[in-house]
């Protein structure tokens, strides 16, 4: 068997469950990726499942807060994710929309974070929309592989599918069980002392699951980790 296809066999396996983000993300940036972004487009609203740049967690963090605070609403892609079909998925490169985008727009997704080259796969079930891209630092040729690339997509489809079933924010299913309950422990506003009261640990021991679960989600604050959670 290929290191592709235990990849993908790796990810089939952690579908639904806490494992699967690492998996998908080591899966994700053989395909020669700097950044992956994967948001869920709802009715007037955008939700972060998934960002991760592989050289600069914070800036994925910044750019998915900015996307869900109202840049998704200029993204030229926009219109045919809500007006596509349930179980299809659409492949569009960064050529074939750049002409209308505006120069904001353009500015703050990509001139400002350097980045050049976009595959956006539009991927549609049963109850999520999501647009899932790949960008990189080089404009040199193709982002990804087309097939690969629809592929990750429909992997990222089924297993965010399955996970929301659990109620948690979509951003938290990524994260270990320890992880995920200090993230919502800051989101219903507790301090550190009550959080690790509440799980039984040591405040020091908020404090380390909290970075670890920051580090995975591609953020550096709590604004941040509200700013993904909304919605």
């Amino acid at each position: 068997m290929s290191s592709t296809a235990r990849m993908i066999d790796a990810c089939l396996e952690t579908l639904g469950a806490d494992a699967f983000a690492p998996v998908f993300a080591d899966f994700v940036e053989t395909l020669g990726v700097d950044q992956l972004m994967i948001f869920a487009i709802e009715t007037g609203a955008a939700r972060c499942l998934l960002s991760r740049h592989f050289a600069n967690a914070a800036l994925a963090g910044e750019l998915a807060a900015a996307y869900i605070a109202g840049g998704f609403r200029r993204d030229p892609l926009l219109p045919a994710l809500e007006t596509a079909a349930s179980g299809s998925v659409q492949l569009h490169r960064l050529e074939g929309v750049a002409s209308e985008m505006d120069d904001g727009y353009r500015e703050r997704f990509f001139d400002a974070p350097g980045l050049k080259a976009k595959t956006t796969v539009l991927a549609v079930g049963e109850t999520l929309r999501l647009f899932v891209s790949f960008y990189a630092v080089k404009a040199e040729g193709d982002v990804c592989d087309p097939d690969l690339a629809r592929l990750a997509a429909r992997l990222a489809l089924l297993h965010f599918e399955r996970a929301l079933d659990t109620g948690v924010p979509a951003p938290l299913t990524v994260l270990s069980d320890r992880e995920r309950a200090v993230c919502l422990g800051i989101l219903s506003g507790r301090k550190s002392e009550a959080i690790a009261a509440e799980l039984g640990i040591a405040p020091s021991s908020v404090i380390t699951y909290r970075k670890r679960a920051y580090g995975k989600l591609g953020i550096s604050s709590r604004a941040g980790l509200f700013a993904i959670c909304a919605g």
